[in-house]
C-alpha cells in the first residue's frame, strides 16, 4: 500500500513560499508543491493567478469570518475540498468552467463530509467490531 506513497515524485512534497499581497501587506505563504500545483488549477479556471487567487480567498474569508487563524491551511482545505468536489461532481471536472459561474448552494449541496474523500475510511472506523470487556 505505501509504495503508492512513497513513489510519488518528492517534488510534490517539497515546500516553497510565494510572496502574495493580502490586505496591502506583502506576505509569504508557504505550501507543498502539490498544493501550488492545486491552486494554479482553480485559479486558472477563472482566469486568475495565484497570487491573485490567495488574496481573493483572504479578503472573502476576512469578510466572512472576520480573521484568519491559519491561512496556509485553509489554503490546504481548499485543495483538498477541490479536489473531492470534482469526485463527487459537485465542481465539473471541465477546467473551461469558471467557479465563479457555479451556483455556490448547489455545490455545497453535493457535498457530503465526512462521506467525501474519505468515505471507506469512515464507513471502517462506524462498522469496526467494538472490544468490550464483560
Amino acid at each position: 500500500m505505501c509504495q503508492v506513497f512513497i513513489n510519488a515524485d518528492p517534488h510534490l512534497y517539497e515546500s516553497r513560499a510565494r510572496s502574495v499581497r493580502l490586505h496591502g501587506v506583502a506576505t509569504s505563504i508557504r505550501l507543498e508543491n502539490l498544493f501550488w500545483n492545486v491552486l494554479d488549477n482553480i485559479a486558472r479556471r477563472d482566469h486568475l493567478s495565484v497570487p491573485r487567487l490567495c488574496t481573493k480567498l483572504y479578503d472573502e474569508l476576512i469578510e466572512a469570518r472576520g480573521e484568519v487563524d491559519n491561512f496556509a491551511s485553509f489554503l490546504r482545505v481548499c485543495c483538498g475540498r477541490y479536489l473531492a468536489l470534482q469526485l463527487s461532481g459537485g465542481i465539473p471536472q471541465d477546467a473551461s468552467i469558471p467557479i465563479a459561474s457555479l451556483n455556490a448552494q448547489r455545490v455545497l449541496a453535493s457535498e457530503h463530509w465526512p462521506m467525501l474523500p474519505m468515505a471507506p475510511f469512515a464507513l471502517a472506523q462506524h462498522s469496526a467490531p467494538q472490544n468490550r470487556a464483560a
